[in-house]
């Protein structure tokens, strides 16, 4: 559910109007709800009440300093991948003890910082990357705290890309295997055991996956309490999804319910871990119509917003829907979206059945908050988007756009270049 409504066939985020904001700021324009994004984060926390969670966004989903800033704000933690993001979340205000840190490939440098900081703990991917955390931890005169990624092995029945489940995937440590693990944990002066993580995917519509994969995170507990090893808490990921289009994900509280009653049963502290669940429909992407093309096999609605903006159609086909920012009388006609950028798949949607529209009008890409301006990319030299949030009757900029210099800064001609640049250009 989301605020994003038409009053009078103009689309309005909140209380203003779309288009208002759109010939203010310009196009491609990413707009984000305040109201969506406080209610999707509190229902986490209200749902999961009993337990007394602790939700660590997941910062790679959005990660604006703005959209941070509420989360901390509400008393969230937060899930990071990179030394980057532990950058981003503590220039936001979030305390480093209310941070978890995951991903496959932590740099030396990536993990001195996180200690350094004294973070909540690390979410291990592998027996390597523990005796380098150990190490380093030595070396800083620390003692690292650490849960062990485990993978179950379940299929989360979602896009491959966004599966991390599975056996065959680079993510996490066999569950088989894991007691082992957690037995060489043990035995390291400079790491300090304190949970168990496990995380499945991305847009995961059914329990079942999350069920499987709950039970075999019970019985390791189990069986590390029967060999001396003592938990702290219990971070089961996050992965639920949202609708695009017709996915129906199971409701929070079915959700709560199924989590809620494990961790009951472990005693252990709860750590959840939501991404695309609290940003994915709190926000659109605004784009400008450009032209209208005619071939012998389609028609092509061509706008200002293309695959370096919004890369998940192009990167899975996803499906996002599209909607006239304001409504107006005309035939409905069937067409690819398409942006400016030089490659075939630079869509925003393919054989879409929509009212016709005219250049100059304005389209909203629905739920793109989530994995929308974060992948962005200056591709075909495109200055990225601005960013905006709504609260109520207002509205702040809250990213500028880019603009030309922007695509140069921070790149260097080395002197020996120019002068045989210059010296060929007298010739």
């Amino acid at each position: 559910m989301h605020h994003f409504h038409y009053i009078q066939n103009r689309l309005h985020c909140e209380a203003v109007p779309v288009a208002d904001i759109a010939l203010d700021v310009g196009t491609p324009l990413y707009l984000y709800s305040h109201a969506t994004l406080e209610r999707h984060f509190k229902a986490f926390q209200n749902a999961f009440a009993a337990v007394k969670p602790l939700v660590c966004y997941s910062a790679k989903a959005n990660s604006s300093q703005a959209i941070l800033t509420l989360f901390r704000q509400w008393g969230g933690g937060l899930d990071i991948v990179s030394g980057g993001e532990l950058f981003r979340g503590l220039k936001a205000g979030f305390i480093s003890q209310k941070v978890v840190y995951s991903g496959v490939g932590k740099r030396a440098d990536e993990i001195d910082a996180a200690i350094s900081h004294g973070i909540l703990a690390f979410n291990i991917e592998s027996m390597e990357e523990l005796n380098l955390i150990n190490a380093r931890a030595g070396e800083l005169k620390r003692r690292a705290r650490a849960a062990i990624r485990v993978n179950p092995d379940v299929d989360p029945k979602t896009h491959p890309y966004i599966s991390t489940g599975l056996k065959k995937t680079k993510f996490g440590i066999d569950i088989a295997t894991a007691v082992e693990g957690y037995r060489a944990a043990q035995q390291m002066a400079n790491i300090e055991i304190v949970g168990v993580d496990c995380h499945l995917g991305s847009q995961i519509t059914t329990l079942e996956p999350f069920e499987q994969a709950l039970a075999g995170l019970k019985q390791l507990v189990t069986e590390l309490r029967h060999i001396g090893i003592s938990l702290q808490h219990l971070d089961v990921g996050g992965g639920l999804g949202i609708t695009y289009k017709d996915e129906t994900p199971p409701g929070i509280e079915a959700y709560a319910r199924a989590v809620t009653k494990v961790v009951q049963e472990t005693g252990l502290q709860l750590i959840l871990e939501p991404g695309r669940a609290i940003v994915g429909n709190a926000a659109i992407l605004v784009t400008k119509v450009l032209y209208r093309k005619q071939t012998g096999e389609k028609q092509f609605v061509i706008v200002d917003a293309g695959m370096n903006d919004l890369m998940r159609p192009a990167l899975y086909k996803a499906y996002h829907a599209i909607e006239p920012v304001e409504k107006q009388s005309r035939a409905t006609i069937v067409a690819d979206v398409v942006g400016p950028i030089c490659e075939s798949s630079d869509f925003l949607a393919q054989d879409r059945s929509m009212v016709d529209v005219l250049p100059g009008e304005l389209l909203a890409v629905m739920g793109a908050g989530a994995y929308g301006f974060v992948m962005s990319s200056n591709y075909c030299s495109r200055i990225r988007a601005a960013e905006v949030l709504v609260k109520e009757d207002r509205f702040d900029l809250i990213r500028q756009r880019e603009n030309l210099e922007d695509l140069v800064r921070g790149e260097l001609v080395p002197a020996w270049v120019l002068k045989a640049a210059n010296h060929m250009g007298r010739q």
